[in-house]
Order: C-alpha cells, then sequence, then structure tokens
C-alpha cells in the first residue's frame, strides 16, 4: 500500500491517475452527444419536433437497458474474478464506433431515413455507454474500501471528467464555427481518437482488490432486484431530485444556437466558458478538503440554492446586457461545478445504505440507477429543448457548420429568440428549484455511511454499528 497524505490508501498512484483519465475520454463522448448532437441534428435539415419525438422513443429502450445491464453487471461472474474491467474493455472501442456512427449521416438521404439512422444510432451508443457507466462508478467500490480514498478517486475524478467536456466544448466549438468551418463529422473522429486513449491506461492498470464474488448473493433474482430497489428509500429520493433538476437543465443542448444568434458568434460560449475556468477549477479542488468539515449533502444544497439565485437574477437581466450576462455566469459557474461535483459522490453512500438495508449487495444496480439518470436526463432535457424551440416558431435550417450558418443569412424570428432565452436561462432555473425541494427528503449523512460501509466489509457487527449510527435507518 502507498501512503498518500498520511493516509493508507490501496491504491497506486498509477491506478488513481488512470482511474481518472478515464473520465476525460468518457466525458468527451458524453459532451459530444449531449451538447452537440442537437445543434448537429438540426442543422442537417430534420424538424425540431420530429427529432424530440425520436429521441423519446429511443429512450423507452433506455429505460429498460440500464436496469437490466446492472441485474446483469451483478449476475455475470468472469472467469478473470474481475467485476468491472471486462465490461471496460468491451465499452472501449464500442462508444468511439458508435459516437462517429451518429455523426455520420449522410446528408442526401431523405428525413424519414435520416430520423431511422440517428434511432438506431442512438439506441447503439446508448447500450455502448451503459457498458462502460456503471463498471466505472462502481469501480471505486472494488478498488478500495477506504471511504476517504472513494471520495478522492470520485471527486478528482469530477475534476478530470470536467476536463474531457472542456476539451470536446473547446475542440468542438471552434472547428464548426463559422471562423473555421470544420464538418460535425471530421470534428467528432478527431475527439473519438482522443477519447479512446484517455479511457485506455485503467484496461491496462486497474486492479479490483476489494472484490469477493464468492460473498455476492448467488441467486440474484429480478424480485430481490425489486426489493432492493424499493428499500433503498434514500437512493430514490436522490436520485428524483437529479432527475427534475437535470432533465429540465436545457442549457446545454442550446448553448451554441444561444451564443450564435443572442450575442452574435458561436464563439461567444467558448470565450465565456474560458472565464469560468478558474472558478471551477479552483472549486473542485477545495471541495474534498471542504467535505472533511461540511457534509457533503449541505454543500449540495446550498450550492444550489445560490445557482438558483443568479439564475433568476441572469434571466431578468436579459441576453442584451453582455458584460452583466457574463459576470454572473462565471460567479454562477463556482455552485454549478461544486453540484456537478457533488452529484456523483452519493451514489457509493446509497450503495453502502442498500446493503446495509437490506443485505444485498447490488452495487451494479445501484449504478444503474444513476447511469439511467443521467442518460434518460439527457434525453429529456434534448427533446424539451427542442420541443421548446419549436414551439417558439424556430426555423429550421440546413448547414454542415456554422460557417455556412452565416453564410445563408438565416435570421430567426423574435418569437423564437425570446424562447431560446427562456430554454437556455430559466428552465434549467426552475428544474434546481424543484430538484432542492425534493432533496429536502434525503437524511443519510457521511458518517453513518462510514459505519455502513465497515459492518458491510465485515469490520464490525451489526450491534457495533448500530450504537454508533446517529439514528435508526
Amino acid at each position: 500500500m502507498e501512503n498518500v497524505s498520511n493516509e493508507r490508501y490501496m491504491t497506486t498512484r498509477r491506478e488513481r491517475v488512470s482511474y481518472w483519465s478515464y473520465f476525460v475520454g468518457q466525458n468527451i463522448f458524453y459532451t459530444i452527444v449531449s451538447t452537440y448532437l442537437l445543434t448537429y441534428l438540426a442543422m442537417i435539415g430534420v424538424s425540431m419536433t420530429k427529432i424530440s419525438a425520436v429521441v423519446l422513443i429511443v429512450k423507452i429502450w433506455d429505460a429498460f437497458n440500464d436496469p437490466i445491464f446492472g441485474w446483469i453487471f451483478d449476475k455475470v461472474k468472469f472467469k478473470s474474478g474481475q467485476k468491472s474491467l471486462p465490461w471496460l474493455k468491451i465499452s472501449l472501442l464500442a462508444i468511439p464506433l458508435t459516437t462517429i456512427f451518429m455523426f455520420a449521416i449522410p446528408s442526401g438521404l431523405d428525413e424519414g431515413m435520416k430520423l431511422f439512422w440517428f434511432g438506431a444510432a442512438y439506441v447503439l451508443w446508448d447500450t455502448a455507454y451503459t457498458i462502460c457507466d456503471v463498471p466505472i462508478y462502481s469501480m471505486v467500490t472494488t478498488m478500495t474500501d477506504n471511504l476517504h480514498e472513494r471520495t478522492r478517486l470520485m471527486s478528482t475524478g469530477r475534476i478530470t471528467s470536467g476536463a474531457g467536456s472542456a476539451i470536446a466544448t473547446a475542440v468542438c466549438t471552434f472547428l464548426v464555427s463559422e471562423k473555421v468551418g470544420v464538418s460535425f463529422t471530421l470534428t467528432v473522429i478527431m475527439l473519438s481518437v482522443v477519447g479512446f486513449f484517455t479511457m485506455l491506461p485503467i484496461c491496462i492498470y486497474g486492479q479490483e482488490r476489494n472484490y469477493h464474488p464468492e460473498k455476492e448473493e448467488e441467486n440474484f433474482s429480478f424480485m430481490l432486484m425489486f426489493k432492493y430497489l424499493i428499500k433503498n428509500k434514500y437512493l430514490l429520493i436522490f436520485y428524483s431530485g437529479y432527475f427534475f433538476s437535470a432533465a429540465l437543465n436545457t442549457m446545454g443542448a442550446v448553448t451554441l444556437f444561444a451564443s450564435y444568434y443572442l450575442f452574435g458568434s458561436s464563439i461567444f460560449s467558448l470565450l465565456v466558458g474560458a472565464l469560468t475556468i478558474a472558478p471551477s477549477l479552483i472549486i473542485a479542488l477545495v471541495l474534498p478538503k471542504i467535505n472533511k468539515k461540511i457534509d457533503k449533502f449541505v454543500l449540495l444544497i446550498w450550492c444550489n440554492i445560490i445557482s438558483v439565485v443568479l439564475g433568476l437574477i441572469t434571466y431578468f437581466v436579459g441576453y442584451k446586457n453582455v458584460v452583466a450576462f457574463i459576470i454572473l455566469t462565471v460567479l454562477r459557474s463556482a455552485p454549478l461545478s461544486a453540484a456537478s461535483f457533488l452529484n456523483f459522490l452519493f451514489t457509493p453512500d446509497c450503495a453502502e445504505y442498500g446493503q446495509y438495508k437490506t443485505g444485498i449487495d447490488a452495487k451494479g444496480i445501484t449504478f444503474a440507477i444513476q447511469t439511467f439518470s443521467a442518460k434518460i436526463t439527457g434525453a429529456i432535457s434534448s427533446s424539451l429543448a427542442m420541443f421548446l424551440l419549436g414551439l417558439f416558431k424556430w426555423i429550421p435550417v440546413t448547414a454542415s457548420d456554422f460557417e455556412e450558418l452565416q453564410r445563408l443569412n438565416i435570421q430567426q424570428p423574435p418569437e423564437a429568440l425570446s424562447g431560446l432565452w427562456i430554454t437556455f436561462i430559466l428552465v434549467p432555473t426552475i428544474g434546481t428549484i424543484i430538484g432542492i425541494i425534493l432533496y429536502s427528503f434525503y437524511k443519510l449523512n457521511d458518517k453513518d455511511v462510514q459505519i455502513m460501509a465497515k459492518y458491510n466489509a465485515g469490520e464490525i457487527d451489526r450491534e457495533t454499528a448500530e450504537s454508533m449510527l446517529s439514528r435508526k435507518y
């Protein structure tokens, strides 16, 4: 074991770096799809309302896909004695290939065939992403049983995932802008190569030393899965709040259009994004230290409250006051980044609580809920954004990049621009308000989770654990 910061860590430095590197690539792909897919589809001459309908239809598959894979993940035992790594190796090629496929719709196809191509590609990508997302998050529990080490792995993973998103955002926004004019397809191919090589190291250097297949439930049925989910109330409470907050987060889906039509250039979002890097990075670096003194749930609630206040101010100030918009966006980036980092720290806690409460070790199902929530909310937010733009009389465009869009000089009516501003700022703020209300029912704290983890690992007995908990669960 390596001694780091006076703590006994089970993982090596190379493992941790490999684990963090994976999130760079994973979030390159996630950002490409969640942020730029709508813009790409809106620029190949397909109706906004039809695209939103296809996205929701595809999500019917997703509704079954994630829980089924979570069950498979808990059920399957590989001869290698590994839990997560075999799945990560499968996804290593599957994610880049399906991402490229989704952004390579031939321009000569009619609208119906374009929608069919998109639907088929989205199903394949969604499946490939599920195969990676549950294992990479669940792997933190098989790498170590040290709660602080898990927190460091997860919190730093949020920093590197942010780096992946930043890389995808910067490269894609710049290359497809009216200043450069590279096609979406070629841009996605280049980013996919980068994503592949950053996801590769964990498949080589990762170790799962805290995985004990002999202790797992041998007859893990769908009935047990259902029983586990029903009794894991804090998992359901937390992700109900996350669902509304993320599903109404339509900002990312319309960022490029907002930048181009409201602020005069698609590059504007890149410049504003560059200004938010410093506060976001500072928050990410100090958050683990703050979390040692303040429970992460308290931090999450306050970050959401601050972002709501700043969001409402931004909406009423309006987009014509560019300086005020930039200042408010930079200020808002700190609580938004903190909330983003904190969100994914709760799933391991819910996994420990679920095992403590039911005696069922079902980390795959627990992390499948996280994956399902992230993907379904991403699809809903994109679909909702497209629906809202269509509702506000958005004029469809056909262009391979913003250089061509500028050349075509397609203007949007005032009603559409008003709807774009509502979709960009107000709708996400309303989602956060609903999330805060639902989060208020979450009562699981960090100290109790550490005690539950010790009991689940067999370090203390039930009676000792119950005597140490701050309340009865």
